[in-house]
């Protein structure tokens, strides 16, 4: 069997965490009944608030799960709070003692208000290859089933592949417990408190999150998620929020292609910088060449085993947002659930609607078959690229230098999106996101050493601009389009483009105007470093962004490898 629970673990069962013995306590109640995905599903239709549509869900993956034909999909509306709240988290591993004492007491009694209502339990397997597979259990309350019906199918019900997992890999990493309490309660000023307390409690050495307070089910997949990069990261893989996907070119129609293979390509960025839109484009509007093979391993989450050169997915569906979405798009017919959505009797059915018309951050669970083939595991990335936003940055840079590369993952800048639950002042300021993961609860120079090691394997480092290139100002920008953007990423997987050093920055090449030209003319008329207006104030602000991120890295925990700083630190060469 794969990952352990507590009794194989633990040497000495004196080494448990209190919460993770709260946890176990709880999990293991006579009171607490086991469900499967379709029980959760026909417990969901029953709670108020949740609404039936009369779109069916995906009918291959409704069979997989367990649910009658015909199941229709659910439509659940979370209240004030639609997004992710980072405020919410505290980390028990780094609470002093007095405040640790003072959340185990206030977790035990948190537990019993949740023992008072009725209570089920769900289990289900994280990791789509048998070399990478970690069990978890998630308990909350009945009035929570819907949640329940959503984590199992983000996840695995472990019903659905019990003997795989049976003869998975072992894996020296403890199972996962989640709990969740809607309806806690508690007025102390230590936890953030938006009209009512929330807490996410993370203890990632012993694979516990306590989610009270809180009813998106974002909190529920992305901390079991951060459970699982947290114990890739053990296991010495890199952890990665972001996409990846396989292009066989041997296949294409023009055998001039034929000699590039198969290559893997990997975005890392937040909500709304177009990791989603970059992975999961059938075709990258319209420029790969004809006849060509792709499969995608997952457009949010995935492991890169360094040692052994391949990839391994963590999930079998995806977590969309819906903005782009209008009633007839195809891609509804593989939708599984649905949150925050307006729905509108449209000829006499209830139909769901994107478009964010209701709320910001609609979210829909969706079959990975919506975007074609798709594989467990993939091939070693031939190029990883950071989705920046970043103004004084061209529409697109290749690193020479790797210390650089990873210099700049560590200090990826991009700005928050409606995804999470911040202000609207908030959304509008560019903040670091070392690798573009907000959910890292390890030292970032742990990162930093993953990602080292796979430049080291002559893999490619890129950045793409997703939000413009200066013009005259930081707010008078050139548009990047994504069909741009698209065209840039088949130019890097075909080889297309040559390069010559941008001269702002040692260790970094841009297009040279002849290769460029021939797939975007015009390029140059529009993202010119050498033309732009107001030439002074631009120089000002990037060496201002280049020592803030210098900055960022000297006050982070890479400070505490000195000679992994100062690798990253003079990487940085300015040269205007």
């Amino acid at each position: 069997m794969a990952s352990k629970d507590s009794f194989s673990y633990f040497s000495d069962l004196r080494e448990m965490s209190q919460i993770r013995a709260v946890a176990e306590t709880l999990m293991n109640s006579s009171k607490v009944r086991k469900v499967t995905a379709s029980e959760a599903y026909e417990m969901a239709k029953l709670q108020p608030g949740i609404s039936e549509t009369d779109l069916l869900i995906y009918p291959e993956y409704a069979k997989e799960i367990g649910l009658p034909e015909g199941s229709k999909v659910l439509n659940d509306c979370h209240g004030n709070i639609v997004g992710r709240t980072a405020k919410a988290r505290r980390f028990y591993n780094k609470l002093e003692t007095k405040d640790k004492d003072k959340v185990d007491n206030d977790i035990r009694e948190a537990v019993y208000q949740m023992e008072q209502y009725p209570l089920i339990k769900a289990e289900a397997v994280l990791g789509m290859d048998k070399d990478l597979m970690i069990k978890a259990t998630f308990v909350t309350t009945e009035s929570d089933a819907f949640n329940v019906f959503n984590w199992l199918c983000n996840f695995r019900p472990i019903e659905t592949i019990e003997a795989e997992y049976k003869t998975s890999a072992d894996v020296p990493i403890l199972d996962i417990i989640l709990v969740a309490f809607n309806e806690w309660t508690c007025d102390d000023p230590f936890y953030n408190n938006v009209g009512a307390p929330q807490l996410a409690l993370v203890d990632e050495i012993q694979n516990v999150v306590f989610c009270l307070g809180m009813r998106y089910f974002g909190e529920r997949k992305k901390n079991t998620l951060t459970m699982g990069w947290t114990s890739g990261i053990k296991l010495g893989l890199a952890a990665c929020h972001g996409g990846i996907k396989e292009i066989d070119f041997s296949t294409t129609e023009d055998p001039e292609y034929h000699q590039l293979g198969k290559r893997s390509i990997a975005f890392f960025g937040l909500s709304g910088t177009g990791k989603s839109s970059h992975t999961n484009s059938h075709t990258n509007g319209g420029t790969l060449p004809k006849g060509f093979k792709k499969v995608v391993l997952h457009d949010d989450a995935f492991q890169i085993d360094v040692e052994k050169n391949i990839c391994r997915g963590w999930e079998p569906t995806f977590f969309d947002k819906t903005d782009s979405r209008e009633p007839g798009n195809k891609d509804w017919e593989y939708t599984i659930s649905l949150m925050n959505h307006t729905i509108l009797d449209i000829k006499g059915k209830k139909i769901p609607v994107g478009l964010d018309i209701r709320n910001p951050n609609g979210r829909a669970l969706i079959s990975r078959d919506v975007i074609g083939a798709s594989v467990n595991r993939c091939s070693f990335p031939k190029a990883l690229t950071w989705l920046m936003k970043d103004s004084v940055l061209p529409p697109i840079i290749k690193f020479t230098d790797m210390n650089l590369a990873v210099a700049m993952g560590a200090t990826l800048m991009t700005e928050r999106s409606k995804a999470e639950n911040i202000s609207a002042e908030e959304l509008n300021q560019l903040v670091f996101e070392p690798f573009a993961n907000p959910f890292r609860i390890y030292e970032l120079y742990k990162d930093v050493e993953a990602f080292l090691k796979i430049a080291d394997t002559n893999a490619e480092f890129y950045s793409l601009n997703s939000k413009g290139y200066w013009k005259s100002s930081d707010s008078d920008l050139e548009r990047i389009p994504l069909q741009t953007s698209l065209t840039l990423q088949t130019a890097v997987l075909t080889d297309a483009l040559e390069w010559e050093p941008w001269e702002f920055i040692t260790g970094t090449l841009i297009p040279t105007p002849e290769s460029i030209h021939k797939i975007l003319p015009g390029y140059y008329q529009k993202y010119d470093h050498r033309k732009i207006s107001n030439f002074e104030e631009y120089k000002a602000l990037l060496y201002d962004r280049i020592h803030l991120r210098i900055y960022f890295l000297k006050q982070s925990d890479v400070a505490t490898k000195p000679e992994l700083l100062n690798r990253l630190v003079n990487s940085f060469n300015i040269n205007i």
